[in-house]
């Protein structure tokens, strides 16, 4: 598009959008799920176990999930068959290539959850950034099918940088504002982190729930009175293995591997732990500066949904102190790891309390690794 003059070139967040799937997956039905599946496995194995040629599995507890992680319940596309121990997986029919596909359904719906918010038609928004870590399909992108869903006159593509896509998608919306190529961006980030998640996993089968949301980045001179001036952004990426998932088209090539456990989801924690932390913290600090900001007065954390532990030493680094829930909400307990949507439902569900004038951040980390900061201030 040509640029608008009337424009300012100040990107603000409008509005922000949510999907939730209705079905819930409690602890307790996963455990009982998880241990029943050990159960039947370590029966069929009984001989080979007792032979000492196999390991028996061991079984999981609400205990040991909510010690690990914090995460008490997480939402699910299809609860039946990821409890189901013959299937651990989500099931559902395959769509028509004429259908919308599900992937960009309950990104459709978070999107126009946003755009309603902000009082929006979509003919007046210019790009659709899908922002996820899974794509249902290597193309057409999702980002042009939901475009077209909402009857949007512009482009689209998507992108992936695993946990962090959403925060790496608002600053390329963030940009595109900044430099007058566009006036409004919705960046959609659609999670249905249960296809990936190796259900039969004790270290990780408690992890990832599924959901929706969407941000919508906008030219502060056509922003709703009520918005979030965007101070600033700043992303980081370092290559790691100690959260991976290998699968893709060319598996094929090695038809022998194409099921092994590498093609889910696989990390290795304490390793994430201990290298993300003091990674992700010092990245605060150090852009709070360059913005000219003060950490220890940031309003409010919204931080990524991975891990209680995580949160809780990053927002102390940050803070100064040990924040409360007030300064550094979590989901976590109730939607679980949702991926690159974890910090923006702690915004979304957390952020219409904060009088105006004072500033937050939306924080994402994870696999790659990556990381990136939102610093954002309610409009006066």
């Amino acid at each position: 598009m040509n640029q608008d003059t009337t424009m300012t070139g100040r990107p603000v967040i409008s509005a922000t959008g949510l999907f939730t799937p209705v079905e819930s997956i409690t602890n307790e039905e996963l455990v009982a799920s998880f241990n029943e599946y050990v159960k039947r496995h370590n029966e069929a194995h009984a001989e080979a176990i007792a032979a000492g040629e196999m390991e028996p599995l061991q079984e999981s507890s609400v205990e040991f999930i909510e010690k690990a992680s914090g995460i008490k319940a997480r939402h699910v596309m299809a609860k039946e068959p990821v409890l189901d121990p013959d299937i651990m997986a989500p099931r559902w029919p395959e769509r028509s290539n004429e259908e919308l596909s599900i992937l960009a359904e309950i990104g459709v719906k978070a999107a126009r959850d946003a755009l309603a918010r902000a009082g929006r038609d979509p003919k007046d928004v210019d790009a659709v950034l899908c922002a996820a870590s899974n794509m249902e399909r290597a193309y057409p992108a999702m980002a042009i099918e939901i475009q077209q869903a909402l009857g949007i006159d512009g482009f689209g593509f998507d992108m992936n940088v695993a946990c962090s896509s959403a925060t790496f998608g608002i600053q390329t919306a963030a940009d595109y504002i900044r430099s007058g190529n566009a006036r409004s961006v919705l960046v959609v980030s659609p999670e249905i982190t249960s296809g990936h998640l190796n259900w039969r996993d004790r270290d990780s089968h408690f992890i990832f729930g599924d959901v929706a949301t969407a941000v919508l980045v906008e030219d502060a001179a056509i922003a709703p009175a009520v918005h979030w001036d965007i101070l600033g952004t700043r992303l980081k990426t370092v290559f790691s293995n100690n959260i991976r998932n290998n699968f893709g088209f060319l598996n094929r090539a090695n038809p022998g591997s194409e099921g092994s456990a590498d093609k889910l989801f696989v990390q290795e924690g304490r390793k994430v732990f201990k290298e993300v932390v003091p990674m992700v913290a010092e990245m605060i600090v150090s852009e709070a500066g360059r913005l000219g900001l003060d950490p220890h007065a940031l309003r409010r954390l919204w931080l990524h949904q991975a891990n209680a532990g995580m949160n809780r030493l990053i927002a102390h680094r940050v803070l100064g102190h040990e924040a409360n829930a007030d300064e550094s909400p979590t989901v976590l307990d109730t939607y679980g790891n949702t991926s690159s949507a974890g910090s923006i439902i702690a915004f979304h569900l957390h952020n219409e309390d904060l009088a105006p004038g004072d500033t937050g951040l939306i924080c994402s980390f994870g696999a790659g690794y990556s990381a990136g900061t939102v610093f954002v201030r309610k409009a006066a």
